[in-house]
C-alpha cells in the first residue's frame, strides 16, 4: 500500500461525526503538525498556515462524516437516533454501527420490524428513520447503561476501507469530506518542499460540523479572513444506473469537478475561470457539476465580511451518504495537480482581478 492509499484509508477509516471530531481531528493534526503554523478555532476547526507576502488563500475540506446520535433508549434495550448530517432512509436498515460510549466502543445493527410481520401494503413503503432502532443485542435499559452507552453518545457507521478489484477504485465511508482532508494536506506537503514556492499566504483548514450547517467553516473563516476561497469536496457521480445525462455527465476517472451552482452560493466567475484555464494549461481533465438540494462550507465562506472569491473543486464518488462510497484515484491525483496549480498562480494581482 502506497503513502497515499494509506492516508486515505487512515483518514476514512478515522471516527468523526459533527460534533464528535475529537479522533479524526488528532490524526489531522498529526499530519499538519509538521506543515506549518497549526492552531484551532473555538468549535474545533484545524488551521495550518504557511506564512508568505501576497494575498490570504485559503483551502478547505470539512473533516466531519455523516453519522448519528443516541437519543433515547428503550424499556427493552433498544436504541432511537437523530441523524447528524443527511442520510437517505434506504441505504440505512442491515447495516452495522458503532456507539462511542464512555467505556469505548459499543457495536450494534440498524433494525426495525420485520417484514415478515408487516402486511403487504407496509411492505411496499420505505421504512422511515423514526421507526428504525439500534440493537446492540441488549435485553434492558438497564443493560444498555452498564454498557456505557448514555444520551447524547456519537454513532459512526461501520466501514472499511478497501481497495477494489481494479486497483484504481477505492471503497469507503466519509470520503465525504475525508478525500478533501486529503487534498489539504497534500498541498501543503507539496509547498512545504523545497523548491516549491506559493506567491500569497496559505491556510489549509479542514472544518468541523459541515453536514450540520457549515459551522466550522462560519467560524475558520473569521480567523483567516481570506481574500479568496478553494473549497475541496466529495462530489456526487452520476455514472450509476438511472441517471439520465441532463442530469448528470460526472463519471468516476473523468477528472476533478467543478460546481457551477448549489443551493448556497455561485462560484466567483473569473475564479471558475481561472481553473478551467489552469486546468487546460496544465492537460487535466475536468468536469463540470450542478446540485440544486445541497451546499458546501463555501456557502459560509463566500459570504465572510464583504465577501470572498470562491470556487468549489471536488473528487467524484458514487454512493455518497452511505456506509459505502467509491472514488477513482486518478480524480484524487489530477486534484491536487490541479490545486497545487492554483495555488502558485494566485498573486496580489490575480486575486484582485476577481472582484475588479
Amino acid at each position: 500500500m502506497d503513502r497515499t492509499t494509506e492516508r486515505l484509508k487512515r483518514l476514512t477509516e478515522a471516527h468523526g461525526v459533527p460534533g464528535y471530531e475529537t479522533e479524526v481531528r488528532a490524526l489531522l493534526r498529526e499530519y499538519m503538525d509538521e506543515l506549518g503554523e497549526v492552531s484551532q478555532d473555538k468549535l474545533g476547526s484545524v488551521i495550518c498556515h504557511q506564512p508568505g507576502e501576497g494575498p490570504r488563500v485559503m483551502i478547505v475540506g470539512h473533516m466531519d462524516e455523516i453519522g448519528f446520535m443516541v437519543k433515547h433508549i428503550t424499556d427493552d434495550g433498544f436504541i432511537k437516533f437523530v441523524q447528524l448530517g443527511g442520510w437517505w432512509d434506504q441505504v440505512l436498515l442491515g447495516h452495522r454501527v458503532i456507539i462511542k460510549s464512555r467505556n469505548g466502543d459499543v457495536t450494534g445493527v440498524i433494525g426495525a420490524k420485520p417484514p415478515h410481520m408487516l402486511d403487504a401494503e407496509e411492505r411496499d413503503k420505505v421504512v422511515k428513520k423514526k421507526d428504525m432502532f439500534i440493537d446492540v443485542g441488549a435485553t434492558s435499559a438497564e443493560e444498555v447503561r452498564e454498557i456505557g452507552v448514555q444520551l447524547g453518545d456519537p454513532i459512526i457507521p461501520q466501514s472499511e476501507f478497501e481497495v477494489l478489484a481494479n486497483g484504481k477504485t477505492y471503497l469507503s465511508k466519509a470520503f465525504d469530506d475525508r478525500i478533501g482532508c486529503a487534498v489539504v494536506i497534500d498541498v501543503l506537503e507539496h509547498f512545504a518542499g523545497e523548491g516549491e514556492t506559493h506567491p500569497n499566504s496559505l491556510y489549509g483548514v479542514t472544518t468541523v460540523m459541515e453536514e450540520v450547517g457549515l459551522r466550522g467553516a462560519t467560524t475558520s473563516v473569521r480567523a483567516i479572513d481570506p481574500d479568496v476561497a478553494i473549497i475541496l469536496e466529495s462530489d456526487i457521480a452520476g455514472d450509476v444506473p438511472g441517471i439520465k445525462d441532463e442530469e448528470s455527465n460526472i463519471v468516476l476517472g473523468g477528472g476533478p469537478t467543478v460546481l457551477i451552482y448549489d443551493a448556497r452560493m455561485i462560484p466567483n466567475l473569473p475564479l471558475r475561470d481561472l481553473v478551467i484555464d489552469t486546468a487546460g494549461e496544465e492537460g487535466i481533465p475536468l468536469q463540470f457539476n450542478a446540485i440544486q438540494g445541497g451546499a458546501t462550507d463555501g456557502g459560509a465562506i463566500h459570504l465572510h465580511g464583504t465577501g470572498v472569491p470562491t470556487v468549489v473543486i471536488g473528487v467524484a464518488a458514487r454512493h455518497i451518504h452511505s456506509h459505502g462510497a467509491i472514488i477513482h484515484r486518478d480524480d484524487y491525483e489530477n486534484a491536487v495537480k490541479l490545486v497545487n496549480a492554483l495555488v502558485a498562480r494566485l498573486d496580489d494581482a490575480t486575486v484582485a482581478s476577481f472582484t475588479g
